[in-house]
């Protein structure tokens, strides 16, 4: 059995540019919708604070990252979902393969919102770039 650090790098249909910028997004977004407690160790939530709740005003950072999501082709969408599956433990490296192939066969045009629906995607697509002997990190350091 090799070592993922010595398996070829498969090649990917969306760009690290792309990866970059939604795992950017991802974040922003999973900070906003982090759970808060307060330091009475109550959630306001709970406490029927409903301004949590945002009413009905959609988040801009929300609309963003599906925007994002749904301006990839179907190719790229696959490899998001995938890698997703892959960083969240899903599939192994080993894996990636059938990974791909049932993100192919599941896709369908919600892919942003169940996306955007995995808690942490952000690490997960991390995760699942680093499996796969990719990173970001030059890409991210090229942002302003």
């Amino acid at each position: 059995m090799q070592d993922a650090r010595t398996i070829e790098p498969p090649e990917l249909n969306i760009g690290l540019d792309k990866l970059a910028f939604i795992i950017a997004k991802a974040r922003e977004f999973d900070v906003e919708t982090a759970p808060s407690v307060t330091e009475d160790g109550s959630d306001p939530g709970d406490e029927g604070d409903t301004a949590l709740l945002g009413d009905d005003a959609r988040d801009p950072t929300l609309d963003e990252l599906e925007g994002a999501i749904d301006a990839l082709n179907d190719d790229e969408i696959v490899d998001l979902v995938a890698l997703a599956w892959l960083g969240r433990g899903d599939f192994t490296r080993e894996e990636w393969e059938d990974s791909l192939a049932l993100a192919r066969e599941r896709h369908n045009d919600r892919s942003a919102e169940y996306l955007t629906g995995i808690p942490n995607l952000a690490d997960c697509l991390e995760e699942g770039l680093e499996l796969l002997g990719f990173s970001c990190m030059d890409v991210e350091q090229d942002r302003p």
